[in-house]
Parts: C-alpha cells; structure tokens; sequence
C-alpha cells in the first residue's frame, strides 16, 4: 500500500498526499467534504494504466493541517502539491466538493488537459430556483426542512466525542457500508482517517470552522457559473439516483436533479468544451461505481 507525503501547502498549512503511483501524465484526485483521499482506494489501482494517480487530502480534512477555507487558499494548496511532486499539467478529477475544484482548477490553468467532476456542481440545499416541478409552497417548506437537518448535523460535528460515542460512530459506518454492499473494512478506515485526537476527546474532521465557511460560499451552493468560465475540456458526471433520504425529502431531491439537468443541458448548449455525462448511480458513486467511472476517466482524459 501507498505511504503518505506531506507538501507544504499556502501559509505553510501541510497537505498529505498519496503517490499511487502508474505510466503516463498525472491524475489529481481531489475529495468531497467530509472525505479523504481513502475514499479513492478503490478506484486509484484502476487508473495507474493510464496515469500517476495522486490522491490529496485536502486542508481541514484527512490528515491534513487546518487553515482558512477560502477557494484560492486550497488551490494555491494544489499548486504547492503539483510543484512538489513534479506533476505539472495534470488532469484533474474530483467527487463532490472536489468535483467543484476540479472546474476551479480548470479555469485558473486554461492549459489543463482535462477537468473531471463527479456529481460536484450545487449544494443540495441551494438556491429555489435551482430545483425543478415543485410547487412553491411545498419547495419552501421541504427546503427549510433540509436546511435544519444541515444545521443539526454542523453543531452535531462541531462537538467532541467521548470514546464510547466515537466506536458507535465507527459502528454506524461499518452499517452503512454493509447497507450499501460496500466493504466494510475499508470504509471504516476511510472514516477512522476523518477523526482527530485532541484533548482527550476525539473529534470529526472537518470542524465547524470550514463548514461553517463552505455553507456560506456562492459556488459551493451553485458551481455551475465557476463551470462556464472553463475553457479546457471538461467532463461533468452526474448521478441518476438519490441517496437515502427521509420520505419527505424525497420529491425535494427529485426536483433538484431535474433542476440540475435542465441547467447543465443549457450550459452544455452554449460551451462546447463541457460533456455531460449521466451516471446510474447515486452521490455515493465512487464506492458504487468505481469501474464505469476509471472508464470514463481514462476515455476522457
């Protein structure tokens, strides 16, 4: 198994990275919030025919350092990593939130070979008019719902765990991997590797601060304007299916899809350099889909 680096990112925050190694130009995976650079231990080893695939934890998360979530302090923290490893020009592929740096990348090196986002575009909650064929007063009222839900979950990380809290959470992610028909073992780890130790109580990475800091952000709620400044070449993959969520929600989520794809196919129309791509899968793709999507990849990039 890959060992990890550390690079010095932007004001000297320290990034991890994993070389997995491989032939031909390099491959920069980039997580979703919440996650780290484990959770493309599946889908790395599929890659290295093509690629040096290189897996980053980004800052706040992983084990990586802290640092102020701005935009341009996490790229110029990519840029640091690039650097580091003699990876110049490199495509660049993310989930979630890292689907989003992804399109950033992209657009602050216009010479980049290809840009990947897997189902990283909006914000579940975002903005009324992003979701599609529900009615206003129903829209309002189940977006409030999930707004509250995001705020529970917040204060929820923001507080510490005693070790007993802390083995029921890693007991509730070995369940949902198990759920999921996903392996178990490797989820957990990916999970123990989201934790931190400090002052006797463990903790989940990342804190409140740079929640806090994605929530109120304009492109983390909708990236799709990031997305039409991008001149490089562009593959948005895009799920199909929800996860679990609560029955009520559910006609939300199925609005938000429909609203993301009627303004993906705009985009599309008027920016020849974008495809998109829809994938039979949920947001959880990455441990679902792992073949189809270093398919994708590899034939993209």
């Amino acid at each position: 198994m890959s060992s990890d680096q550390m690079i010095t990112g932007a004001a000297a925050v320290p990034i991890a990275i994993r070389d997995h190694g491989g032939a031909g130009r390099p491959l920069l995976l980039l997580h979703g919030a919440g996650g780290n650079l484990l959770h493309w231990e599946r889908l790395a080893p599929l890659l290295t025919g093509a690629f040096r695939v290189l897996a980053v934890d980004l800052r706040g998360h992983g084990r990586s350092g802290d640092g102020p979530w701005t935009w341009k302090a996490v790229l110029d923290d990519l840029d640091a990593v690039v650097a580091g490893l003699a990876a110049a020009d490199p495509v660049v592929a993310g989930h979630s939130l890292g689907g989003m740096l992804a399109g950033m990348w992209a657009r602050r090196h216009p010479s980049c070979p290809a840009a990947i986002s897997l189902d990283g575009h909006r914000a579940a909650a975002t903005h009324p008019s992003h979701y599609a064929g529900l009615a206003p007063e129903r829209l309002e009222r189940d977006l409030a719902a999930l707004n509250a839900a995001f705020t529970a979950q917040a204060e929820m990380m923001a507080q510490p765990m005693t070790g007993e809290q802390a083995a029921a959470y890693l007991h509730g992610q070995r369940a949902f991997a198990a759920a999921q028909g996903l392996d178990a073992d490797a989820w957990e780890e990916a999970a123990r590797r989201g934790l931190s130790e400090r002052d006797g109580h463990t903790w989940l990475r990342p804190g409140p601060e740079v929640t806090r800091a994605l929530r109120e952000l304009p492109e983390f709620a909708d990236a799709l304007p990031v997305f039409g400044e991008v001149t490089a070449p562009f593959l948005i993959v895009t799920a199909t299916r929800n996860l679990p969520v609560p029955p009520e929600l559910s006609a939300l989520m199925d609005a938000f899809r429909a609203g993301l794809r009627r303004d993906l196919t705009a985009l599309a129309a008027t920016r020849p350099n974008i495809e998109i791509h829809e994938l039979d899968a949920s947001h959880g793709m990455l441990a679902e889909r792992p073949d189809a999507i270093a398919r994708l990849i590899t034939r993209y990039a």
